[in-house]
Formats: C-alpha cells, structure tokens, sequence
C-alpha cells in the first residue's frame, strides 16, 4: 500500500496530467503519450516505484520533443521530479 505522501504525488501528478490532455495547443501524439501515463499511474496491480519509473521515461521522450509547447514543457520537467520522490520500497 503507498504512504499517503505517494498517493498524494500521483493524484497531484494525474491532475496537471489531465490538465495537459485538455489543452488543444499541445500536439495530439503528446496528448496520446500522456493518456498512456495516466493509464499507468491508475493501474494498480503494479508496483508504484515502478509505474513511476515508467512514467518518467515516458515524460524523458516528450520533453524532446521539438513541438512540445514551452509551458507544458516545463510542466512536463515538474511533473518528472514529483515521480522521482516516490521512494523504491512501494
């Protein structure tokens, strides 16, 4: 079971996630990426270390994208580091 902190992260993490679906200046295949990662946060019979560890290489391939939006990039970057804090024990 996560500690409340975790499940703090990825409901905080979900939400700039759905933000950033819903924005139409951000390119389809990036929209597409980040559904991908929500279905990965959500799932839980995986190990949280390890959707967050899948869900930063994802966010590592958007943030190289050269249509990415500036603002969403930086949300990007953020949400990246949020992931990071969850520790590997859960």
């Amino acid at each position: 079971m996560p500690s409340n902190d975790s499940a703090e992260v990825i409901r905080q993490c979900l939400q700039v996630l759905d933000s950033i679906t819903s924005d139409s200046s951000v390119p389809r295949n990036i929209r597409r990426s980040v559904n991908e990662i929500m279905d990965i946060l959500i799932n839980e019979s995986e190990p949280l270390f390890l959707r967050a560890a899948s869900s930063i290489s994802i966010l590592e391939d958007i943030s190289n994208d050269p249509n990415l939006p500036l603002h969403t990039r930086t949300l990007i970057w953020n949400l990246s580091s949020q992931l990071e804090t969850i520790p590997v024990d859960e």
